[in-house]
């Protein structure tokens, strides 16, 4: 039987602490794994710590971009020195909302480009945080020879998009494209071997989910949504994205 992939979720935020071992067996049962995500050093050493409470935990550790004033140097040596327990780097990336000036940006940029030359020194896959910066990002993205890239909640236009496919990124769609026609068009308009799916929980979506707080079983649904809008069967886009998720991860 295939694995589902939640492609990015932060798994050791303080909403799942309680119900993490419920979580946990959960994922088991249904068969997904996820690539948990971090935003900083420390949510970086939960999450190392909760890879070994379960093999269907893929550590990504790094800062986030609203994160970039805390201190690289230890983030630089948390990486290192356990680049082998490491699925890959991220939460990381650009967005100017974080930042207060050009210096501001300009010191993302520095920790952005740190996070990239990590990633392809120690050939980890990259999960990237991208929000009204995407040619930022590829711009910077031209100086690297990376594994595998993922511009998670992919939201650009098509041109955008476009662009992403001719850098061989993938993108990862979530609970909001089941009640977003932009993102089910975007859907339609991406490779098929470049697609993933995330849930970015604990974030909550409005619509059918009622602003719960989301959890990785909503994963199943988001996935039902892209086989109907592809015109694919279940089980076919369940095989397609378990290829493609072990592209990504290089497994």
């Amino acid at each position: 039987m295939n694995w589902l992939t939640d492609a990015h979720i932060h798994l050791t935020d303080p909403e799942f602490e309680s119900d993490m071992q419920y979580i946990l067996t959960g994922m088991d049962k249904m068969k997904i794994r996820a690539c948990c995500v971090s935003v900083d050093y420390a949510s970086s050493l939960l999450t190392l710590e909760l890879s070994k409470r379960s093999r269907l935990v893929q550590s990504f550790v790094g800062l986030h971009p609203e994160k970039a004033n805390e201190d690289l140097e230890s983030m630089t040596e948390l990486i290192e020195n356990n680049s082998k327990r490491i699925s890959g780097l991220g939460e990381i990336g650009l967005d100017k909302i974080y930042a207060l000036d050009d210096a501001g940006f300009h010191r993302q940029l520095f920790v952005f480009h740190k996070m990239l030359s990590l990633a392809e020194k120690l050939g980890k896959p990259v999960s990237i945080h991208s929000r009204k910066t995407l040619d930022e990002i590829f711009s910077t993205l031209s100086s690297y020879s990376l594994k595998g890239i993922l511009l998670h909640w992919f939201a650009g236009s098509k041109k955008q998009l476009d662009k992403a496919m001719d850098l061989e990124c993938f993108v990862s769609y979530g609970p909001a494209m089941i009640y977003s026609h932009d993102k089910q068009i975007l859907l339609t308009q991406t490779d098929l071997n470049k697609i993933l799916l995330e849930t970015d929980g604990p974030v909550r979506f409005s619509k059918c989910f009622g602003s719960k707080t989301t959890q990785i079983t909503f994963l199943p649904s988001v996935l039902f949504c892209v086989s109907h809008v592809l015109h694919r069967s279940y089980d076919e886009m369940l095989g397609i994205l378990e290829n493609n998720s072990n592209s990504y991860l290089g497994v």
